[in-house]
């Protein structure tokens, strides 16, 4: 589906996850019972209900339509909930414009690593950057850190800058 191994577990194992027992139903039936009760009252849980004070409650945003557009036609076959998941990341992250980038680079929308990646300092087109015989994707793949990558991408781009000064000054 996805071609990439990581990404396709995680929708098997999320898959199975969804699938519900009857003692999870139940709870499900009993959580939206609650839920629909208690969104007739003040928000809080129904004991804390008079003693919220005067903290607000932060608005949970669902996912912006333009990512699970570009999602939905990046990967047609994954369910939604995940696809909105997804989503939601990228969205506090960076815009649809950056994502699509990683996308682009060969990390799908789905690797909440490319997060970590990013968090580390890695761009998407350090992605394609040769370091020895592999690319910096190549050796993400293969269980390399990201912060080893970044530390290598900085030497070689160290020493071809040090290699120009001296071409320059011979």
């Amino acid at each position: 589906m996805t071609h990439d191994p990581g990404v396709e577990a995680l929708i098997r194992q999320w898959s199975q996850e969804r699938d519900e027992s009857e003692e999870d139903a139940e709870i499900a039936r009993i959580k939206s019972e609650w839920l629909a009760e208690a969104s007739s009252h003040e928000p809080g849980i129904p004991g804390q209900r008079t003693s919220t004070g005067t903290a607000e409650w932060a608005i949970v945003e669902s996912a912006d339509y333009d990512y699970m557009q570009a999602m939905r036609k990046r990967l047609p076959g994954v369910p939604d909930e995940l696809l909105a998941a997804a989503a939601r990341w990228w969205q506090m992250v960076g815009g649809l414009a950056e994502a699509e980038e990683w996308w682009d680079a060969g990390i799908s929308p789905l690797d909440q690593r490319a997060l970590e990646y990013r968090a580390a300092g890695l761009t998407p087109a350090d992605l394609s950057v040769h370091l020895g015989p592999y690319t910096v994707l190549e050796h993400l793949r293969r269980g390399s850190a990201a912060a080893w990558c970044v530390a290598r991408l900085s030497r070689v781009r160290k020493d071809s800058t040090s290699c120009a000064r001296k071409d320059v000054a011979s």
